[in-house]
């Protein structure tokens, strides 16, 4: 699975987006069990939390993702966030403040279901939305140069290493979609009535700018993909196959912390367990 991680500079164009994985429905039952006992464990050792980060064009099946690899989880072990356009109280505060104010507990898993990195995305694509924010040195667009979005990605960089050193392990998914299957998952929406609710004319007008949002990924996974916080490019075409991926990548290095256990009891309690329970039984 290291073949989908990136630690070196990559061309999303020189990517495949398309891979078919046999099986790959039947495979991902096994590991979401196997996914929803780790964390069980991972609750109990209360050192680690984990934080899985969702990044892909519009209907790269980020919810339907979200949906099927985390079915078999205690639903109070996972906490799913999806971030919209910020709100009054939100422009109130840093971009970064309402994605740390919901990062998972020591513990849990936490989904963010697009994530911190639309402030280097969508307002790299739509710089006027910045003027929103109230950034102090901002006084127009023409304010958003190269040092802006040099500085936004080193407090990113800063971000992730701090939570990182602070006992929570990365994943960030990019689900690689191609724009033929974009357009298919566009109709579809409009074909199906139970589906039409999913579409939004706004999907077309950012579909227009689909090269500019794949510069602005590429750039945002080459200079943010780090040893504690990789990312990882998922092909998406193929929507199990590109669940079955994202649950193995976490099971395969969730298990390599061998710390991960559940604690020992206390020797004394260990030594009297016969006597506990022959107390409840003679109650």
């Amino acid at each position: 699975m290291n073949s989908y991680k990136v630690t070196s500079k990559i061309a999303l164009k020189n990517i495949e987006s398309k891979l078919v994985i046999d099986d790959a429905e039947k495979e991902l039952k096994s590991i979401r069990k196997k996914l929803g006992k780790l964390q069980d464990t991972m609750y109990a050792h209360g050192k680690y939390a984990v934080l899985v980060c969702l990044q892909g064009m519009d209907t790269s099946g980020k919810d339907s993702l979200i949906r099927e690899v985390f079915k078999d989880f205690n639903a109070r072990g996972v906490e799913v966030h999806s971030f919209k356009v910020p709100t009054e109280l939100e422009l109130k505060h840093d971009y970064l403040w309402r994605h740390y104010i919901v990062l998972p507990t020591r513990g849990k898993f936490g989904v963010f279901n697009r994530t911190h990195y639309e402030n280097v995305l969508v307002t790299r694509v739509h710089p006027g939305y910045i003027s929103g924010e109230n950034i102090p040195t901002v006084n127009t667009v023409d304010d958003i140069n190269e040092g802006f979005w040099d500085t936004r990605f080193d407090q990113i960089n800063n971000f992730e290493k701090h939570i990182a050193d602070n006992g929570t392990i990365i994943f960030k998914f990019f689900l690689h979609l191609s724009k033929e299957e974009q357009k298919y998952r566009l109709l579809r929406r409009l074909n199906k009535q139970e589906k039409n609710w999913k579409f939004s004319p706004g999907d077309l007008k950012e579909r227009k700018l689909w090269d500019n949002y794949q510069e602005c990924y590429e750039d945002a996974i080459n200079r943010t993909s780090k040893e504690h916080a990789p990312w990882y490019t998922i092909p998406a075409d193929d929507k199990p196959s590109a669940r079955y991926l994202v649950a193995k990548i976490m099971l395969d290095t969730l298990r390599e912390y061998a710390d991960i256990k559940e604690p020992e009891l206390d020797d004394d309690i260990k030594a009297n367990l016969k006597q506990y329970k022959e107390q409840l039984e003679n109650e």
